[in-house]
C-alpha cells in the first residue's frame, strides 16, 4: 500500500522510503571517508533543500572537516526557471582547500554548473559534487558527479528536505507527484 500525502494542492506517493535513503547516505559517506582520508574537506551545503541530507551525511563523516552553507535558487513551483539567482554567497576562505558540494538534487545541472564556476574563482585545491538525487535524463550540462546516492526519473518529488513551494520538506521519505489526470 502506497502512502499518499497532500502538499498544498497536490498529492504525492512514497517513492523512496527512509531506510533506503539512510543506507545510500551511509554508503556515500563511507566512500568520502575513504577517498578523503588524511584531508580536511570543506562541505558546502546548498540551501534550502540539502539541509536534511547534509545533516545526515555529516553525521557519518569521520574526517576532520568544516561545513558552510550557500544558497542558490532556480526553482519556482514544480518546474525550474532556468535562471540562477544567487541569494547567499560563500563566507569563508576556500583557497587551497578541498571542497565537497552537498546538493539535494541535480536535474538540469545549470545550478551546479553556475556554482562550480563561482567556486573555481576562489582557487580551491579540488571540487567534488555530492548529491542525494540525480535526474540523468534531465541533465543539460556535462557534470562530473563523484558522489551520488540515488538516480531517479524526471518526476517531481518532495520530502527529506525537498519542497513544493516551500512545503513538504519535513518528511523522512521522498514522495513523487501523483498523476494529475
Amino acid at each position: 500500500m502506497d502512502k499518499i500525502i497532500q502538499v498544498k494542492d497536490k498529492r504525492f506517493a512514497v517513492s523512496i522510503p527512509s531506510d533506503r535513503i539512510q543506507a545510500e547516505v551511509k554508503r556515500v559517506a563511507e566512500q568520502i571517508n575513504k577517498e578523503y582520508e588524511g584531508q580536511s574537506p570543506i562541505f558546502l551545503a546548498v540551501l534550502n533543500g540539502s539541509f536534511v541530507f547534509a545533516a545526515d551525511l555529516l553525521r557519518e563523516i569521520t574526517l576532520p572537516c568544516e561545513v558552510s552553507f550557500v544558497r542558490l535558487a532556480s526553482y519556482q513551483g514544480v518546474s525550474t526557471t532556468g535562471t540562477i539567482r544567487e541569494i547567499m554567497g560563500l563566507n569563508l576562505d576556500i583557497t587551497g582547500r578541498p571542497i565537497i558540494i552537498v546538493e539535494d538534487i541535480v536535474d538540469t545541472g545549470l545550478t551546479m554548473a553556475h556554482m562550480l564556476e563561482t567556486l573555481k574563482t576562489h582557487n580551491p585545491s579540488s571540487i567534488d559534487i555530492c548529491t542525494l538525487l540525480l535526474k540523468p535524463g534531465k541533465l543539460q550540462v556535462d557534470l562530473d558527479i563523484r558522489y551520488c546516492c540515488l538516480q531517479i526519473p524526471n518526476d517531481f518529488i518532495v520530502g527529506y528536505g525537498l519542497d513544493y513551494d516551500g512545503f513538504g520538506r519535513n518528511t523522512k521519505d521522498i514522495y513523487t507527484l501523483c498523476d494529475e489526470g
